[in-house]
């Protein structure tokens, strides 16, 4: 195998809670994450002569050190002793720096196509060991699908799968620093905490409804007053028939599900045609099997 093809899939946040802040500066966090079927291409090459080289559609990403796909291949090009090079193009197509994980899920897809291309013989478990040394969300975004999180996102424990419905995804043109809201957090006092048992029960008893109505993230009570167009625009897909929209991750990215897809559609040019955002996709929940290991 001398050349792979992979597609990095972005996730959603359908609860987020942190339970309080370690010494360290990590947060523990209780979450229930999902993959959705908006993708980053990644094509991963050997080469005769050695070392990493990467390239990307978006000339203002990092191509050495300060990506995270880049140092990925470093750490088992590393570990393994690899005398070959790897050349690694990132078509990306998830916003950048939105709370969707592209970033990590880049990373957890070269850890996997390399795995397979080298014949490096990694369990699943074993490159998730691997990919919290890169960054929290890596983990999952090696095993995807419905899983809780917890610890500091490492803690991965698979769900029952999401019922099946259309997903509205939103990025206004804001940056958000997660560093920042993450401090803004700990210099106030949570007054509300997501049901994230609620969550799990809806998707126990597989009712999209009920997965809905229990949806949160206690970050949007330090996002939003930074940047109001985040509820703007869930007000948006909730006139428009979402059963709930809400943040994903520290933000700026707005999600609703939907179970109409003419419904998301509608709530797509709205959103637009009030100009909060250019960057509105209309995408579905990716389930995953069970039954496959990584390599």
């Amino acid at each position: 195998m001398n050349q792979i093809e992979l597609k990095a899939l972005a996730k959603i946040n359908l609860g987020l809670d942190v339970l309080g802040r370690r010494e360290n500066g990590y947060h523990d966090v209780r979450m229930v994450m999902q993959s959705i079927y908006l993708y980053d291409e990644v094509k991963i090459e050997k080469t005769e002569a050695p070392g990493i080289t990467l390239a990307s559609n978006l000339s203002f990403l990092p191509t050495g050190e300060g990506n995270i796909a880049y140092k990925a291949a470093k750490l088992l090009m590393e570990e393994f002793h690899i005398p070959a090079g790897v050349r690694i193009t990132l078509n990306k197509h998830i916003p950048v720096a939105a709370g969707l994980a592209g970033g990590s899920s880049n990373a957890a897809a070269v850890l996997f196509g390399m795995n397979r291309m080298f014949r490096l013989g990694l369990k699943q478990e074993e490159l998730m060991a691997r990919g919290v040394r890169l960054g929290a969300d890596v983990p999952y975004c090696i095993m995807r699908g419905t899983v809780l999180a917890e610890g500091i996102g490492e803690e991965l424990s698979v769900l029952p799968a999401m019922p099946k419905c259309t997903v509205l995804i939103a990025k206004p043109p804001v940056s958000v620093s997660t560093k920042v809201v993450y401090e803004a957090l700990d210099a106030k006092e949570i007054a509300e905490h997501p049901d994230i048992d609620g969550i799990i029960d809806g998707l126990e008893k597989h009712s999209l409804k009920q997965v809905a109505a229990c949806m949160g993230n206690v970050l949007e009570d330090v996002t939003i007053p930074m940047h109001p167009v985040i509820e703007q625009i869930k007000q948006e897909m909730k006139d428009a028939g979402a059963l709930n929209a809400m943040m994903s991750g520290s933000g700026p990215t707005v999600f609703g599900l939907f179970e109409s897809r003419a419904a998301a559609r509608e709530a797509q040019r709205r959103i637009r045609e009030k100009s909060l955002t250019r960057q509105v996709y209309v995408t579905s929940i990716h389930s995953v099997r069970r039954d496959q290991d990584a390599n």
